[in-house]
């Protein structure tokens, strides 16, 4: 069987990847500890469950309009105007089966052969896959971890040619947990609105995982909306990763065309599901709000516990549930007979030798880093924490 080129382009996600590995660890009767998977550890909030299963009870499990049902489509524009005083229409908005399936339908829509798509760094791990699998090319703008990770603006101007069609980026960010400034957020518009050939993807699925600030969106910044593609759902912000929901809000031509794309793929999503979202979006922010509470306890916990090991340099993030530390310094040295060499390497021997699964900063471009999601039990995190510094010292 001969594979397409498409496909062969296409690698096995590492975040995917280190989860199957400490999957099959555990299943070998191993005590691993996860800290590999972006989801939130804690279950999807009574009410909302319970508007699914009224939903169901009422039949409403029928086929749904591609683009989404008119109630969910509704109450996102009405979640951008009470959050940020944007007027979308729902013709201006279109629901699909996850965040991702948004973000590939843009790329698939947008991105030809020979196109340039800037990432700046870290990014998410599908990004880069999107844009090869669609014939694109990838241009990563670097970023300092002393910084905050901080896009280079001067960088990013600098990488600008006449074949750039998109930029594409995530505030929060993972794998970094960092945010833009307003500041920031206001030097990118200016540069992509004097680039009227550039679109701007704004991934803000973590836009309600925030801490000591108040999420920031380009959105504010109207001289660019003709431009702009914002993504969102409800996986992270709800807990609702399963249920699989997301949405994009964008003019109504990019609208139109993904909706015919999706309608030749997966069509509408989940019925049930996206009436569950009416009903997140639809209602107060009380249960998201203790869940962010948590995330930023375990923040703190790990950043405490992990500031123990030497080597191990850390950024406080601002946002979602990751911590990206530089473990650079730990290359090129010997543990326990292995030598680490790169990231994955690390994340490999960590995983052996700590039963500890964590992501390889290679992954997200940038090979001296490492993911560790804090998703997980203050008891985990104080144990994963543990076996980490064990197998660290020498």
């Amino acid at each position: 069987m001969k594979f397409t080129h498409r496909i062969n382009r296409v690698e096995e996600s590492l975040t995917i990847g280190m989860a199957k590995k400490a999957r099959e660890l555990k299943s070998q009767g191993k005590d691993v500890i996860s800290l590999s998977l972006g989801e939130p550890d804690f279950d999807t909030p009574q009410h909302i469950k319970d508007a699914a299963i009224q939903a169901m009870q009422e039949g409403k499990t029928k086929y749904t309009p591609v683009g989404g049902i008119p109630e969910l489509r509704q109450a996102i524009c009405d979640k951008l105007n009470r959050d940020y005083s944007l007027q979308y229409r729902p013709n201006e908005v279109m629901v699909s089966s996850g965040a991702k399936q948004c973000i590939m339908n843009v790329i698939q829509c947008l991105v030809q052969q020979g196109d340039e798509v800037l990432i700046p760094l870290p990014y998410w791990v599908s990004y880069s896959a999107m844009v090869e699998y669609s014939g694109g090319k990838c241009v990563y703008v670097p970023s300092k971890f002393e910084d905050g990770f901080a896009i280079d603006i001067d960088a990013l101007e600098q990488s600008i040619t006449p074949k750039t069609k998109i930029l594409i980026f995530s505030s929060p960010n993972n794998p970094a947990g960092s945010m833009m400034s307003g500041e920031q957020l206001q030097q990118i518009a200016n540069l992509v609105k004097k680039n009227p050939q550039i679109t701007v993807i704004s991934d803000e699925i973590y836009e309600h995982l925030v801490f000591e600030q108040a999420h920031q969106s380009i959105s504010q910044y109207t001289e660019i909306r003709d431009q702009l593609i914002i993504i969102n759902g409800v996986s992270k912000g709800f807990a609702m990763t399963g249920w699989r929901i997301g949405w994009m809000a964008a003019s109504a031509a990019i609208i139109q065309k993904c909706d015919i794309l999706q309608g030749q793929f997966t069509s509408g999503a989940n019925s049930i599901a996206q009436w569950a979202s009416v009903a997140a979006l639809n209602s107060d922010l009380t249960p998201t709000y203790a869940m962010v509470a948590t995330f930023k306890e375990r923040r703190d916990l790990m950043l405490s516990l992990l500031s123990e090991i030497k080597g191990m340099e850390l950024d406080s993030p601002k946002g979602a549930y990751y911590l990206f530390p530089r473990v650079s310094s730990f290359y090129g040295k010997t543990f326990r007979g292995v030598v680490i060499s790169n990231s994955l390497e690390f994340c490999s021997y960590i995983l052996e030798h700590a039963l500890v699964s964590l992501v390889p900063g290679i992954a997200f471009g940038m090979d001296d880093h490492v993911r560790i999601s804090y998703a997980n039990s203050e008891t985990e995190l104080r144990e994963a924490a543990k076996r980490i510094k064990e197998v660290l010292t020498v």
